[in-house]
């Protein structure tokens, strides 16, 4: 059985739609998947053993520049391919128009959350076959869901898989225990002060004889993990590195701090230990899913009513496992 999946961001969203694929995976011995995603994570599905082939696209790159000709090029470049291919199934994943859009010029039957389920529904008029799936659940059990559904079979009675963590088993160990924090993400209520991040820092100093290693993804976010690293012998800012660089890091790692990001979900496939600061997001809808996943929820939504105290706390029972 030849399925596709049409999932093309973000990096939260793309790691919680890989439990779904293990389900198939033990569910269906003769599918295989290709999956259609933004190029600038088209690395992570290939982690899971049983992606056959990815269509790398630019959709947010050909959105942004709808009025320039070339964008149109590449869009009708890859339209024709894939009027070439046949599905027995194509599994809408995203629920929003634009992924809606890109079924229908590929062969085989469509599938898709419904009209009360879906994020966009006019996205539902694309599909061949709609399903009610609560919305009052966690997005990795949603996702689970309407693959069930789509590819017919019943879904298992227990936790999904992400099935990655073989692809990093020859991390090397570090010589010395390290700690990571994700301090960076793209939407600023998500931020957690610098004071406090500086704070928490001093306590692993004064009382762990761990390093605090630092990953950032952009020039802002590499200047604000110079002023967190600033003065302190125990921080390393690392370089700027891949996904799969940054995922061989966390593997390693004896424990993450994140904000509400895609690398805390990361985190959390890799089965890490990682406690996340939440502010406007509600974890118990699109959260860390996972073994050894912590959260705090700000006060009034507030990242800045998460005490440095409450985080050294958690952080030593975690250290501690």
């Amino acid at each position: 059985m030849r399925v596709l999946i049409i999932k093309l961001s973000s990096m939260g969203d793309i790691i919680h739609t890989l439990p779904a694929l293990t389900d198939a995976q033990q569910a269906c011995s003769d599918i295989q998947f290709d999956w259609i995603i933004e190029k600038d994570f088209s690395i992570i599905p290939t982690w899971h053993p049983i992606i056959s082939k990815i269509i790398p696209i630019n959709m947010r790159k050909w959105c942004k520049n709808i009025n320039i000709l070339a964008s149109y090029k590449e869009f009708f470049i890859f339209k024709n391919f894939m009027k070439k291919n046949y599905y027995d199934v194509i599994i809408d994943a995203q629920g929003l128009i634009k992924s809606a859009i890109l079924t229908s010029f590929i062969k085989g039957e469509k599938h898709g959350m419904d009209f009360y389920s879906v994020r966009e529904p006019l996205s539902i008029f694309f599909y061949d076959k709609c399903y009610y799936i609560k919305k009052n659940q966690h997005a990795v059990e949603r996702i689970r869901q309407l693959f069930a559904y789509s590819l017919n079979y019943f879904l298992p009675n227990k936790k999904g898989e992400y099935a990655i963590l073989n692809q990093f088993s020859n991390v090397k160990i570090s010589s010395k225990p390290y700690f990571i924090f994700i301090h960076a993400t793209t939407h600023k209520k998500k931020l957690w002060p610098e004071y406090y991040w500086r704070k928490l820092i001093n306590f692993v100093g004064i009382h762990l004889n761990y390093l605090i290693k630092l990953p950032w993804g952009n020039n802002k976010e590499y200047s604000r993990a110079s002023r967190l690293a600033e003065r302190f012998k125990h921080v390393i800012v690392l370089p700027h590195l891949t996904l799969k660089q940054l995922a061989y890091e966390i593997v390693g790692a004896k424990a993450l701090v994140s904000v509400d990001t895609g690398l805390s979900h990361l985190a959390a496939a890799l089965n890490r230990p990682n406690l996340t600061l939440y502010g406007p997001t509600d974890p118990t809808l699109i959260g860390g899913y996972g073994k050894n996943q912590w959260f705090l929820c700000a006060k009034d939504k507030k990242m800045e009513n998460i005490k440095v105290e409450y985080v050294w706390k958690i952080l030593n029972k975690i250290y501690e496992l």
